[in-house]
């Protein structure tokens, strides 16, 4: 019989995990949110404080899809804020004498992009693609929660935990071992 060698795990790093796992328990979702997959925030963050407010309520109920504003570039990590040239196809007549649509439309003559407060964040230390996502079938409510009900958007589920991700990788067999998602020290 070949002997086993144990591995020493601090108490922390137990205690982040069995929360972690928590966090990503089943939880009943919300009847808005019938096609959300990962739990709630269970901090409940408010929305950031942004320099223009933006709806996407608002913008949904019009027809607008995610894709519309929110692009995917090389190498496909990150989905981007759409450019005020895009905004200003609507709204150079839209709204056009609203407060915020004129100082839109001073972003937009400036060249300059709207500085928006990104609402959530990859953690340091973690490899990830929105892309490799979107290709596997994925939807930004699966990860997000009900965007288009949201008159401003805020850190409303857990996706951006290692639980909620490994618990989410299970169910969909995908890949669970660390360097699918972490690249080892070199």
């Amino acid at each position: 019989m070949k002997k086993q060698s144990v591995m020493f795990v601090p108490p922390l790093a137990v205690a982040l995990l069995l929360l972690a796992f928590h966090v990503a328990a089943p939880q009943a979702a919300p009847p808005q949110a019938a096609m959300q997959r990962v739990p709630d925030n269970p901090l409940k963050s408010a929305a950031p404080t942004q320099p223009l407010p933006y709806s996407h309520k608002t913008h949904v109920a019009m027809g607008l899809q995610c894709q519309f504003c929110h692009t995917n570039p090389d190498p496909g990590r990150l989905m981007m804020f759409a450019a005020t040239s895009t905004c200003m196809k609507c709204h150079a007549t839209v709204g056009k004498n609203k407060p915020a649509i004129r100082k839109l439309a001073e972003f937009a003559k400036s060249a300059k992009p709207i500085p928006w407060v990104r609402v959530y964040s990859v953690l340091p230390g973690v490899s990830w693609s929105h892309r490799q996502h979107l290709g596997a079938g994925m939807k930004c409510e699966m990860c997000h929660g009900a965007v288009s009900e949201m008159e401003a958007m805020a850190e409303v589920t857990s996706v951006t935990t290692m639980g909620v991700c490994i618990a989410c990788h299970q169910q969909h067999n995908a890949k669970t071992a660390c360097v699918t998602c972490h690249a080892w020290p070199r």
